[in-house]
């Protein structure tokens, strides 16, 4: 039984099926989904989905390219919707300066009133990094420094220097389909040495299709693909990753399992 740890169900493509979304990922035996906000005006439709499915969360958040949007969405406004008992993570946030559709210092600015949210709420962060290794890994730091927080780097592509500051902080990596792509050696080479007890597997559903499905919409059911490719490279069955995974995910989403 797998668990997608990060999908879209209420975006552009998957929200005009959803039923049939969900349906099909029940089909290929996953049977836990978080649904990711990136805006404040997804958060209703998010969390309804998940009171409508036992088995799909919600995140609340504010994505990096959107910080500049939401000036108004701090840490008090985060915890309060994250009382919401479907609720089970703060994000997705962090820093991307690839396409620096934000203001860099608006962008660093939420994704510390994210963590401090995270730190109040006991919920776990969703850290979306993108050509921001340093500031993102300096960030974490700083704020562990203020007080314990758990979180995962979602849909993981940096380096193994990052990923080793981050597991040395405590927080768990997530693997997309990227590690499907024939051109993602270095991530391939991460992905197979990473912690069984720190892994988890997901699609950014409608994004990153893995093989065989590139070129199509991604959708929860695809997870089951990754999860394959990903037991291979780690020299372990697909029972075993999807079974480490799925435990991971109760571990880290702790509010869910409760």
């Amino acid at each position: 039984m797998f668990a997608d740890s990060h999908c879209h169900l209420n975006y552009s493509g998957l929200i005009e099926d959803q039923a049939a979304v969900l349906d099909r990922a029940r089909a290929r035996g996953v049977s836990a989904m978080l649904n990711i906000a990136t805006r404040e005006r997804e958060w209703a439709a998010i969390i309804a989905t998940a009171d409508t499915h036992d088995d799909v969360w919600a995140s609340v958040g504010i994505h990096p390219h959107e910080a500049d949007a939401h000036p108004d969405v701090d840490t008090d406004r985060l915890v309060a919707v994250a009382a919401h008992p479907r609720v089970i993570a703060i994000g997705e946030t962090g820093l991307d300066y690839h396409y620096d559709h934000s203001d860099r210092d608006r962008q660093r600015r939420s994704f510390r009133a994210h963590i401090a949210a995270a730190r109040e709420t006991g919920l776990p962060l969703i850290v979306h990094t993108r050509d921001a290794e340093a500031d993102t890994a300096d960030i974490l730091a700083e704020e562990m420094g203020k007080g314990a927080y758990r979180g995962v780097i979602h849909c993981f592509t940096a380096s193994d220097g990052f990923a080793a500051r981050a597991l040395e902080l405590g927080l768990y990596i997530s693997i997309s389909g990227i590690v499907t792509f024939k051109n993602a050696k270095a991530l391939q080479a991460t992905a197979a040495g990473l912690p069984a007890d720190r892994l988890l597997i997901e699609t950014d559903a409608p994004f990153l299709a893995p093989v065989p499905h590139r070129g199509r919409l991604g959708e929860p059911a695809f997870v089951a693909d990754t999860a394959g490719y990903l037991a291979a490279l780690r020299g372990v069955t697909i029972e075993q990753l999807a079974e480490e995974t799925r435990t991971n995910f109760f571990t880290l989403f702790a509010k869910a399992a409760a």
